[in-house]
């Protein structure tokens, strides 16, 4: 399918932010590699800067609107952390270069995107987290661990795969899936929660 102008505008800074860095790509880089002008460029973005929010939003606001459909859709807390899981993983899949392209850039973003993307990034802890709290009040999580500790241990575990993931390599995505929602649920399941959980485990 033809990509629209904004679609290979972020797919060539990408790619060139990734091969020169960020510092070292200019707009100008951007547009010829893209074959637009810098007209085409200023349509969508107001500055190299909010491109690079951008590259970070897109995937941050996918995993949000995903998880909150997720907590409409399932009934347990067991159910929707297993699919919570399932939609965080994916991302680090579908937006691999995005991913690793902000963890590699985030630092030469201006001070005024910070509060907006703490935000989303806290708006997303605080759904992991009453799924958490809702599991260990219907008895089906571990009620001595630290609902915050968990959905920060969630998050840092997920994150890092974009550290090491390899489109290429001998597990895909779905596979490293199965893997952590076993080890996680492994670890704070209570005996009532193992009659959900178990048809989850490898």
């Amino acid at each position: 399918m033809k990509k629209n102008l904004k679609e290979r505008l972020v797919e060539v800074s990408l790619q060139l932010f990734e091969e020169h860095g960020y510092n070292h790509v200019t707009v100008n880089d951007i547009v010829q590699a893209a074959g637009s002008s810098k007209g085409g460029f200023y349509h969508y973005f107001t500055s190299k800067d909010q491109l690079l929010y951008e590259i970070h939003d897109v995937f941050i606001t996918y995993v949000i609107r995903d998880s909150e459909r997720i907590c409409e859709e399932y009934e347990t807390p067991v159910a929707r952390l297993v699919q919570m899981l399932v939609s965080f993983t994916k991302v680090f899949d579908m937006y691999q270069p995005h991913i690793r392209v902000f963890y590699q850039e985030s630092q030469s973003l201006p001070e005024r995107y910070h509060p907006e993307m703490k935000a989303k990034r806290r708006r997303y802890r605080e759904i992991l987290e009453e799924v958490i709290r809702e599991g260990q009040e219907t008895g089906d999580f571990r009620k001595e661990l630290p609902v915050t500790i968990v959905a920060l241990s969630i998050t840092g575990m997920v994150n890092w795969t974009h550290k090491w993931f390899d489109k290429k390599g001998k597990l895909a995505m779905e596979d490293i899936t199965s893997i952590f929602v076993d080890m996680i649920l492994r670890s704070i399941v209570t005996e009532k929660g193992k009659v959900e959980a178990t048809p989850y485990y490898l």
